[in-house]
């Protein structure tokens, strides 16, 4: 095991050396990867950003729950308790039939309603679920349409099914960018590594007549090929929160303008790491397929 963490640790070595001995080559292969890598991870983003965003300005969808107007106090408890019981919900509010027809009443109709015989309003409760999934919807609508004294239920998410909608259409286009900017980034490295080969032949030729095996020929490769694509991952970093922090300031008026309280966010730890983690990889992979390829070639 010592002598695994040796050998890698000199492989390390000899890509960093190479790394450092070609600054320019470093520094443009990094900014190609890092672009490529930062317009598809921008994108993702932008997308959780807009939905934040649209959340934010048009409030959280509801269901609105009415009571049937022979409901009476016992009735109104015993819903009561069963939506306290309820785990998909994030709360809800109960709005009693008086308190409804004063508030029609101050919105200029109490001319209107004094001339009906009685009060026509039924108690109701306004309920937000626990999270915005139209489906969760459909699944309360059934179950609460199912209770007894319940006349009508009465759902605000057809708004939550477009914006759903427009938000996985977005992430589809951007998944679809992100696998051929991948794509992309392969071949780069595959091209990259090719002739860093065909640059240590003579080197290379040498060290098999020396009797090296074929891992530990491949192992700097791997490493170098690895280094670039972590190298691209930060400066992906970078740019994708250096564009978040230039587009916050006009994000935050524009929401201001509609009256909503909004934070532009940039990538979370979680994210960043992901986009490091897949910035090696690619990296590894387009370095594989060309070791593979041109060192066999080189025998």
């Amino acid at each position: 095991m010592r002598a695994w963490f040796y050998q890698h640790r000199k492989a390390l070595a000899h890509a960093l050396s190479r790394l450092v001995g070609q600054p320019i080559g470093t520094v443009l292969s990094a900014l190609v990867v890092g672009i490529a890598l930062a317009l598809p991870a921008g994108g993702f983003v932008l997308v959780d950003n807009v939905g934040s965003l649209a959340r934010g300005v048009t409030g959280s969808p509801e269901i609105s729950l009415y009571l049937s107007l022979e409901a009476t106090d016992d009735d109104v408890k015993d819903i009561e308790a069963r939506l306290r019981d309820n785990k998909e919900l994030s709360g809800f509010q109960f709005v009693a039939r008086d308190a409804a027809l004063k508030q029609l009443a101050d919105n200029g109709l109490a001319d209107v309603l004094d001339g009906l015989p009685g009060n026509p309003l039924p108690h109701a409760f306004i309920i937000t679920p626990a999270n915005e999934d139209p489906a969760l919807f459909e699944t309360l609508k059934a179950r609460f349409s199912a209770w007894p004294m319940v006349e009508h239920v009465q759902l605000d998410a057809a708004w939550v099914q477009r914006l759903h909608a427009l938000l996985a259409l977005a992430e589809l286009c951007v998944s679809l960018l992100a696998i051929l900017l991948a794509c992309a980034l392969v071949i780069i490295t595959f091209n990259t590594i090719r002739l860093q080969i065909l640059t240590q032949r003579a080197e290379i030729e040498v060290t098999r007549l020396l009797g090296a095996t074929d891992q530990f020929i491949r192992r700097p490769f791997y490493w170098l090929g690895c280094l670039q694509g972590l190298l691209g991952g930060v400066v992906a970093w970078g740019v994708v929160s250096g564009g978040v922090a230039l587009l916050r300031p006009p994000a935050e008026e524009l929401a201001a303008a509609y009256g909503a309280v909004f934070a532009l966010n940039g990538p979370t730890t979680d994210q960043v790491a992901l986009l490091l983690l897949i910035a090696v990889f690619l990296g590894w992979l387009g370095t594989a397929l060309s070791v593979r390829q041109h060192l066999r070639a080189a025998e």
